[in-house]
């Protein structure tokens, strides 16, 4: 079997005697969309911490590219191919759109020493190169974003935003990308802009992504597996379409079974 991009195996994590997580699995292979939903409290926010490097767990096995990344820092990972973003969304409210993606990607060449970002957040760092410049043009194009490239994030409305934010993460060049919520805040319309952004970076990128979200028609329509927690565990994993028709799914959701299952229509 091919190695897979990312997996985790057995993941456990302890809260002070508390089960975040139970014995869970994640696989994503290459250029897959792999969703990961459930309630509050399921473990979401917990998993992807494991599979990021910002949670430890008491027990089990993170793996990039067949490397085990288990005890490693999130800079380690980052070196190896994974980006991430976050649910709050962190941008410097002072960088232009074509600033942060420069300056991700010297952050990513290692060529960022602490006086160099102190500059370039000032506006009086070093002039990107002729490589740097191809790569940020690229992604501009790739995301629609060309257009406000000389904006400043603050004035930027938060379905901009949100697609700034991945393109910093496809900046690191990464083989697998980490989305936390990426439809948080947006309207149907800026939603469907961001879904059609991660379908045409997959298609022309072949980048992975795991998503994280709330919004699980956004995920369904995305992903080519899903898998759902529920208190700790993996409650199904499968399809879009299994997980629509799962019985367990509707239960831990809204307390009902599907029509055909014996239970009411939620």
């Amino acid at each position: 079997m091919t190695t897979p991009l990312l997996a985790a195996t057995g993941i456990t994590v302890h809260f002070s005697g508390v089960v975040a997580l139970d014995d869970v699995a994640l696989t994503v292979p290459e250029g897959r969309t792999i969703g990961l939903v459930g309630p509050n409290g399921a473990g979401k926010t917990t998993l992807f911490g494991v599979l990021s490097g910002l949670v430890r767990p008491r027990s089990g096995s993170v793996t990039l590219r067949g490397t085990d990344v288990t005890r490693r820092s999130p800079q380690a990972r980052a070196r190896l191919g994974l980006s991430r973003t976050f649910q709050r969304m962190e941008l410097f409210t002072e960088l232009t759109v074509r600033e942060h993606l420069v300056l991700a990607q010297r952050v990513r060449d290692g060529r960022q020493s602490l006086v160099g970002f102190a500059r370039d957040l000032s506006g009086a760092g070093e002039r990107p190169g002729r490589s740097e410049v191809a790569t940020v043009e690229a992604i501009l194009d790739l995301l629609g974003l060309r257009a406000v490239a000389e904006r400043p994030a603050l004035s930027l409305p938060l379905g901009t935003g949100r697609l700034v934010e991945v393109a910093r993460a496809l900046a690191a060049e990464p083989s697998v990308v980490l989305l936390d919520e990426p439809s948080s805040g947006l309207d149907p319309h800026e939603t469907e802009q961001l879904g059609e952004a991660l379908r045409r970076v997959r298609a022309e990128r072949g980048t992975a992504f795991v998503l994280v979200e709330h919004n699980v028609e956004f995920v369904l329509a995305l992903s080519d597996r899903v898998t759902v927690l529920d208190f700790g565990r993996v409650l199904v994993e499968g399809t879009p379409d299994d997980v629509r028709a799962s019985a367990e799914v509707q239960a831990a959701y809204f307390g009902t079974a599907p029509v055909g299952t014996g239970g009411e229509t939620p």
